[in-house]
C-alpha cells in the first residue's frame, strides 16, 4: 500500500508498467521538417518518424487539450501500424500549488482533459507541469500538490483512465514546483505515477551539475532507491542541451550546440550499465526528431560494447 501525504489516502497496489522491450527515442511535438517536407497533419508523425528509425513521439497540448476524439484515434491508430510509443504532454500552464482554490480546479480538470485523450489516442503516459512556488510556501506547495494528484487519480479511476500513467516533470526553473526530490515525494504516493526525468532540466536548475557518468549515475541511483527498479527501468525521459542563469533553465538549444550541457553519451552509459530500457523524448529547439535520431545513434555506439 502507499500513502498520500496530503489527502491521507491508502492506495492499493497495482500493476501499471508497460514491458517497453527497448530503448525508445523520439520528439516532443512536430518539427520544422515535418511540415518543410509538406506534411500537415499529426496522424502523418507516425509513419514519418518510423521512416527516420525513431520510435517515440510526444504530442503537445501544451496550449491546452484541443484535440477531437477523431484526430486522436487517428494518430493512435498510426502508431500502432507503425510501432512507436505515444506520451502526451498536458497543458504548460498547470498548477497544483496555485494560491487560488479556482486555479487548482481548473488544473485538476486540465490533467483529466489530458488523460482522456490519451485514453482516446493509446498513448500511454501523460507529462504534467506540477506549478510553481508563487506567493506560497514550498512545503505547502508540495503537500498541496500530492493532494491534487491523489484526488485526480481518484477521478482518473472513476472516469476509466486508470491505465494511462501521470508522470510530473522535473522542471529547470528554481521557483518551479519540481525538483528530483519533489518530484521523487509525489511519485511516492502511487505506482500509475512515473517521473519524467529531463536531464536538461536538472542540469540547468542545479547549476551545471551533470558533468560525468557518475552524475548521472548518482540521478538514477535517486529514482531506484526511493521508487524501485521496476518503476524506472522504463522511465520517461526527457533531453535536450540547456542555457541557465542563476535562476535555471533559460532557454533549449540543439545537440549541435556543444557550448552547453549536458552530454548524452553520459547517460547513454549509465541507461546500458543499468539495463534500464527508457523512453528518450527529444526537446531540442526546431529540429528535436533529427537530434533524437543523433541521441540514438551515441546510445547505439556505445551498445555494442555492452554486449
Amino acid at each position: 500500500m502507499l500513502y498520500s501525504l496530503k489527502a491521507g489516502k491508502l492506495w492499493t497496489k497495482r500493476s501499471f508498467y508497460e514491458v517497453i522491450v527497448l530503448t525508445r527515442f523520439g520528439p516532443s511535438g512536430n518539427p520544422e521538417s515535418f511540415y518543410e517536407q509538406g506534411y500537415k497533419s499529426s496522424d502523418q508523425m507516425p509513419a514519418w518518424l518510423s521512416a527516420m528509425g525513431l520510435e517515440a513521439y510526444e504530442y503537445q497540448c501544451n496550449r491546452g487539450v484541443n484535440i477531437s476524439e477523431k484526430k486522436a484515434r487517428e494518430i493512435g491508430e498510426e502508431a500502432v501500424k507503425n510501432d512507436i510509443f505515444l506520451s502526451i504532454h498536458a497543458p504548460y500552464y498547470i498548477n497544483l500549488a496555485s494560491s487560488e482554490k479556482e486555479k487548482r480546479t481548473n488544473s485538476k480538470r486540465y490533467i483529466i482533459q489530458t488523460l482522456t485523450a490519451a485514453k482516446w489516442m493509446g498513448a500511454k503516459r501523460i507529462v504534467v507541469h506540477t506549478g510553481s512556488y508563487s506567493k506560497v510556501n514550498k512545503k505547502w506547495a508540495l503537500e498541496t500538490a500530492i493532494g491534487l494528484i491523489g484526488e485526480i487519480l481518484e477521478e482518473a479511476d472513476s472516469s476509466g483512465l486508470g491505465d494511462v500513467l501521470i508522470c510530473p516533470e522535473v522542471l529547470g526553473k528554481n521557483n518551479q514546483l519540481g525538483s528530483l526530490d519533489e518530484i521523487i515525494e509525489m511519485c511516492r504516493i502511487h505506482e500509475r505515477l512515473m517521473p519524467t526525468v529531463d536531464f536538461g532540466h536538472i542540469h540547468a536548475r542545479c547549476q551545471g551539475s551533470l558533468n560525468s557518468p557518475e552524475d548521472f549515475e548518482r540521478v538514477i541511483d535517486m529514482l531506484e532507491d526511493a521508487l524501485g527498479f521496476e518503476r524506472i527501468k522504463n522511465l520517461h525521459c526527457h533531453f535536450s542541451r540547456v542555457e541557465f542563469t542563476k535562476g535555471g533553465e533559460k532557454k533549449h538549444w540543439n545537440i549541435d550546440d556543444i557550448k552547453f550541457g549536458p552530454e548524452f553519451a553520459y547517460l547513454a552509459e549509465v541507461i546500458l550499465k543499468k539495463g534500464m530500457e527508457p523512453v528518450i523524448v527529444c526537446e531540442s529547439r526546431n529540429d528535436m526528431a533529427k537530434d533524437a535520431l543523433k541521441l540514438k545513434k551515441i546510445y547505439e555506439s556505445l551498445e555494442a560494447s555492452y554486449r
